[in-house]
């Protein structure tokens, strides 16, 4: 059951009873925010670290149940070489930094993706971060890392496969529940709500499944500039539309 918001500023209307259980957020925009400042595109991603923190937070205490961010994609590795060590790096900082401040905020981590394809001490940094935020009860964090919407899909039928040559499923027996089970998001909500900073209108290949009805809001903002008030408006969009499913 979502929370009741608290601490909102300027009179807002949100309606507490339709905050969206799950948002979604594609993090754009760090590389032009620092090449707009004349910096490298590395302090645009500390600068974004900054942004995650303030909107974990604001998520937690507005009622959102689950927030899944879009933190490195499989396609991400093709960027320079010291671009990908550095957001590794940075990464495995922010586990660490930040472990302690979501346990203040009885915030769990959750991580999607082929995990085992990330460095070895980052897979080990993001373990002892979801180990010691699993007992938490509030907002679920999931970091989409070496993450690809056809790639999950893709091994999700691998694992079908794999249940059906040992002889535990049968052609028929596949439906939507049974791929949605087998994908890296079984057990979690479909996104409501789907975020894109930067004004870019595509969805890069996230969450090509779970997207199919979730409602999408596009800013223009950077994401290292946006902060709760950007939130806020964008659930007040979300707050605004006609969700029929397909209906009339």
């Amino acid at each position: 059951m979502n929370r009741a918001p608290k601490g909102l500023s300027g009179g807002s209307s949100l309606d507490p009873a339709r905050v969206p259980a799950h948002v979604a957020i594609i993090m754009d925009g760090n590389g032009r925010w620092a090449c707009a400042r004349g910096l490298s595109r590395i302090r645009g991603h500390l600068a974004g670290a900054e942004s995650i923190r303030e909107i974990v937070r604001a998520a937690g205490e507005l009622g959102i149940g689950y927030l899944t961010l879009y933190a490195f994609s499989v396609e991400n590795w093709k960027r320079p070489k010291r671009e990908v060590s550095s957001l590794m790096a940075l990464l495995k900082r922010f586990l660490a930094r930040e472990e302690a401040e979501l346990n203040r905020n009885n915030v769990r981590l959750r991580a999607i993706g082929r995990i085992a394809g990330l460095p070895s001490d980052v897979q080990g940094a993001l373990r002892k971060a979801c180990a010691a935020t699993a007992s938490n009860t509030g907002l679920t964090l999931i970091l989409a890392l070496n993450y690809g919407g056809r790639s999950e899909i893709v091994d999700a039928v691998r694992q079908l496969c794999a249940r059906a040559a040992r002889g535990e499923l049968t052609a028929e027996e596949v439906g939507e529940e049974t791929v949605a089970g087998s994908l890296y998001t079984a057990g979690i909500p479909d996104p409501d709500l789907l975020i894109r900073t930067s004004g870019e209108m595509r969805v890069s290949n996230f969450l090509l499944w779970q997207i199919s009805y979730a409602e999408m809001h596009v800013t223009p903002v950077y994401w290292p500039d946006f902060r709760r008030p950007h939130l806020v408006r964008a659930l007040l969009d979300y707050q605004r539309r006609e969700r029929r499913f397909g209906g009339v």
